[in-house]
C-alpha cells in the first residue's frame, strides 16, 4: 500500500475494527466507526466539488472530530488545515483566504466569527457546523451529524505519496504560514516515530507489514493509549498526540475542557488508562505537579500507573520542573523533543536517576548546526550557528516563495531546514540550544538570549512563568525586561527577582525592570507570544 495516512490507517482498521480508535467524554469510536465516518464526511466533501489537493479548514477545539474530519481530507487526497481556534474575524479570514480553503468544519461556539467571514470567501463550498453550544449564526453551514448519517461511505481510492500536507505555523513570528511536506516521507516519518518510539512495537521494514504489528499489539493487550493535553491545532499535539499514535493503533483520548484542566488531566489519565500524554513543558507540567500535590494535601492520590511516557515538544521544559515531576510520578520517561513546524532537530530522554540539563538535547543524525557563511559548526568550538533540520524536510511554504528560499536550503547536495533557533554543539556533539535569532537582545553591544535568562528567573522562589524582551533604550540600545506571573499566594518583589538572576548569571543579562503580570502570554500550544509581552513592557515603561 502506498504510505499515505488514510491508507495506512484504513487497513489498521480493517485488522482492529473493533478496538477503540477515538475518545472525548462518553463518546467513544471504534477504528471500524471512525474509519466509516470518515468515509462519509469524505464523500459529502467530494458531493461538494472537493477533490486532490483541495484545502479543508479545522476551526476546531480538541475533539472526536477533528480527527474524523481530518482523516476524512486525507480520504479523498484533500489537505487538512489547522486552524487556531482563538483567531478573531481578521486573522480567520486571512488564514483560509490564504490556504484557499474549499470547506471549513467549526464549533458551533465559534459560528459568529464564521458568519462574519464567509461571505468573503469565495472559495468556500462548504460549511459544516460541530455543535457544541445553543449557537448556530452560520444559516448555510450543515449539521455535522446529519452529514454522517445522510451519506454513504466514499469507496476507498489509490492515492499518491507526492501529494501536499500541510501544517500552518501559529504566526508568533508574523502571519501564519502554511509549511508543506510531501505526504509520503511525513507518513513514513510518522510511522516510525508513533509504531517505534512512542508505541515501543517492532518496526517492520515494509509497510505492508505494519497492521499485522499492530494486531498483535491489541492481541496482547497493549494497545497504546494516548492523550494530548495541548490543542491538536499545533503540531505538537496533533504529531505527537493524534497522529503518530495511530501510525500504530492507538485509542487517542481528548479532553473535554477547552484550556488546560489539570484536574481533568489527572482524572483521566486514571479513569482511561492513558500510557503516553502530550505536554508543552513548564507550562503544563507545572499546574500538574501543583494539582497532584493539592490532591495529596487533602488526602487524594491519583492511580497514574498506566502513564509510561511524557513528551513534550517546541518549548522550553526546564530540568527542575522534570526533576519535580519525577519526585512525584517516578517510573515515568519523559521525552523533550526540540523541533517546530519546519523540522525535527534533536531530543533528551529523562528518568528517574538520569537527568539531562535544560536546553541540551541529543543531535538528530540529520541535525547539523552552521554558521552564517554555511561552515559547519564544530563540536566544542563555542561557535554559535543556525540549527539546520535534515531529513525529512518540507518542500516551501505555501504561496510564499521568498521565505521558502530564506527557510529551506541545500548546502552540499543535501536540503535542510533553518526555523531560525541558534546553537553550539557541546563536544560530546549534542546541541545547547540557544533559542531564536529573531529575539536576541543586543544591549550595550552584548548579546543576550531571552531563554536563557527566562529560565534564570523561572529559578526565583514563587516565580511561575516568564518571558524576557528587549525594549529599546537610548543608551544600550535595547534594555532587558522581564515579564514574569508568580505561583499562587505567593508575593515577589522587583529586586530579589534581579538579585536572583544575578546570582546565577553574568550581571549584564539580569532585567533591568520586571513586570508582574497575571498571566504571562503564550500561544494556546505553549509557545511564547514575544511580539504580546513586549508590547506589555513598552506601555508599561510609559508610566
Amino acid at each position: 500500500m502506498e504510505l499515505q495516512f488514510a491508507t495506512v490507517w484504513e487497513s489498521i482498521a480493517d485488522v482492529i475494527g473493533d478496538s477503540p480508535a477515538v475518545t472525548q467524554g462518553a463518546v467513544t469510536r471504534t477504528w471500524a466507526e471512525y474509519d466509516t465516518r470518515a468515509a462519509r464526511l469524505a464523500q459529502a466533501m467530494v458531493e461538494a466539488g472537493l477533490g486532490p489537493d483541495s484545502k479543508v479548514g479545522l476551526y476546531l477545539y480538541n475533539s472526536n472530530e477533528y480527527l474524523e474530519a481530518q482523516f476524512a481530507a486525507f480520504k479523498f487526497r484533500g489537505v487538512p488545515i489547522n486552524v487556531n481556534y482563538r483567531y478573531l474575524d481578521e486573522e480567520l479570514h486571512y488564514l483560509l483566504e490564504n490556504s484557499d480553503a474549499e470547506a471549513l468544519f467549526f464549533h458551533s461556539s465559534l459560528g459568529d466569527r464564521v458568519a462574519r467571514v464567509a461571505d468573503h470567501l469565495p472559495k468556500l463550498k462548504l460549511l459544516i457546523e460541530v455543535s457544541d453550544s445553543a449557537d448556530h449564526h452560520v444559516g448555510a453551514a450543515l449539521a455535522y451529524e446529519s452529514v454522517v448519517a445522510s451519506h454513504t461511505p466514499m469507496k476507498r481510492i489509490t492515492r499518491c505519496e507526492s501529494d501536499t500536507y500541510m501544517l500552518f505555523t501559529g504566526g508568533t513570528t508574523g502571519m501564519p504560514k502554511g509549511v508543506m511536506y510531501r505526504i509520503g516521507p511525513m507518513t513514513s516519518s510518522m510511522a516510525a516515530l508513533g509504531v517505534g518510539r512512542l508505541a515501543f512495537l517492532p518496526m517492520p521494514t515494509n509497510i505492508d507489514e505494519l497492521p499485522a504489528v499492530v494486531q498483535t499489539s491489541i492481541t496482547a493487550g497493549t494497545q497504546l493509549i494516548s492523550m494530548p493535553c495541548c490543542p491538536l491545532m499545533h503540531g505538537t499535539g496533533l504529531w505527537l498526540g493524534a497522529i503518530a499514535p495511530h501510525m500504530a493503533g492507538a485509542h487517542v483520548v481528548t479532553l473535554q475542557s477547552h484550556g488546560l484542566d489539570e484536574k481533568e488531566v489527572l482524572e483521566t489519565i486514571e479513569a482511561k488508562k492513558i500510557s503516553l500524554t502530550i505536554v508543552v513543558g513548564d507550562t503544563i507540567v507545572k499546574p500538574i505537579i501543583r494539582a497532584i500535590d493539592e490532591a495529596t494535601t487533602k488526602g487524594r492520590t491519583y492511580d497514574l500507573s498506566s502513564l509510561k511516557l511524557m513528551a513534550s515538544a517546541g518549548v522550553m521544559w526546564t530540568a527542575e520542573v522534570k526533576e519535580q515531576l519525577l519526585e512525584r510520578v517516578g517510573h515515568l520517561v519523559l521525552v523533550d523533543a526540540m523541533g517546530s513546524s519546519e523540522g525535527s532537530m534533536g531530543s533528551s530522554i529523562t528518568m528517574k536517576g538520569v537527568s539531562t540539563p535544560t536546553a541540551k538535547f541529543d543531535r538528530s543524525p540529520e541535525a547539523k548546526v552552521f554558521t552564517d557563511d554555511d561552515r559547519e559548526v564544530q563540536p566544542g568550538s563555542g561557535e554559535i550557528g543556525r540549527i539546520a533540520a535534515g531529513g525529512n524536510v518540507p518542500f516551501g511554504y505555501y504561496k510564499d516563495p521568498e521565505k521558502s528560499a530564506k527557510t529551506f536550503r541545500t548546502i552540499n547536495g543535501v536540503s535542510y531546514s533553518f526555523p531560525g533557533d541558534l546553537a553550539m554543539v557541546a563536544e560530546d556533539g549534542s546541541l545547547i540550544l540557544l533559542g531564536r535569532g529573531s529575539q536576541v537582545i543586543n544591549s550595550g553591544g552584548e548579546k543576550i538570549f531571552p531563554e536563557e535568562v527566562e529560565e534564570a528567573v523561572k529559578r526565583v522562589a514563587g516565580i511561575l512563568d516568564c518571558l524576557v524582551v528587549g525594549v529599546d533604550d537610548e543608551k544600550f540600545g535595547q534594555t532587558v525586561i522581564a515579564v514574569a506571573s508568580l505561583t499562587p499566594d505567593c508575593s515577589v518583589d522587583e529586586p530579589t527577582v534581579i538579585t536572583g538572576v544575578k546570582n546565577q548569571l553574568a550581571g549584564f543579562k539580569a532585567p533591568k525592570r520586571v513586570l508582574f503580570v497575571p498571566l504571562v502570554p503564550r500561544a494556546p500550544n505553549g509557545k511564547a507570544d514575544y511580539k504580546t509581552a513586549k508590547a506589555m513592557a513598552v506601555e508599561a515603561l510609559r508610566f
